[in-house]
């Protein structure tokens, strides 16, 4: 029995498509397959390793810490490779990683991990705060000023006019001294002649 050439050939052609789906298939599947989110929390750090990620789309990452950014979110292509210092703690923390695929929410990771508080973890001491002394001089208030003085005129008593001044007889400087002067010894010779008189009619008489 002799085949149809045109039954071989729609035969070959279904073949060919067959392959050419499966292959597409498997094509399309290995990125998506491949996605490989691995970190790693330690006491003192986040490691990331991204790996495998599909290179034609923007992928993102994100890392929290008790709710607070320790990695802004950034994007990254086929792999993301990072290391981050977590802070001193003396409790354990929790630690978000949000992954977002480019290519499906179905190859995105949301996962929680916990730091374990390191066992040579010492508590920095809280520093005392110092009294700082000022060099500086108090500020004195001001003073009120003392009450002006009186005058000149009014505290000194008044210059002595010349013909206010006591009498010069007092110092014995006064103008009417030698004519007092001249009337005693003008009594004086008077008196003398007078008795020198007397004492010449006496003799005259004996």
């Amino acid at each position: 029995m002799t085949i149809p050439r045109r039954s071989w050939r729609a035969a070959g052609t279904l073949a060919a498509a067959s392959v050419v789906g499966l292959t597409g298939a498997v094509l399309a599947a290995s990125p998506a397959a491949a996605h490989t989110p691995t970190w790693a929390v330690t006491c003192t750090d986040v490691t990331l390793d991204l790996t495998a990620y599909n290179s034609d789309v923007a992928n993102t990452v994100t890392v929290t810490v008790d709710g607070k950014d320790l990695l802004p979110t950034e994007t990254f292509g086929r792999e993301f490779h990072k290391k981050l210092v977590l802070p001193r703690h003396d409790k354990e923390l929790t630690v978000h990683l949000v992954v977002k695929a480019g290519d499906g929410a179905n190859f995105s990771k949301d996962d929680e991990k916990t730091s374990p508080v390191c066992d040579d973890y010492t508590p920095t001491p809280t520093p005392t705060p110092s009294v700082t002394k000022s060099t500086e001089a108090p500020v004195e208030a001001p003073k009120p000023s003392a009450t002006p003085s009186q005058s000149s005129s009014e505290a000194a008593p008044a210059a002595a006019s010349p013909s206010s001044s006591p009498d010069l007889a007092e110092t014995g400087s006064s103008s009417s001294t030698p004519i007092i002067g001249g009337a005693a010894v003008a009594v004086l010779l008077a008196g003398g002649g007078i008795m020198w008189s007397v004492r010449k009619r006496r003799t005259a008489q004996h």
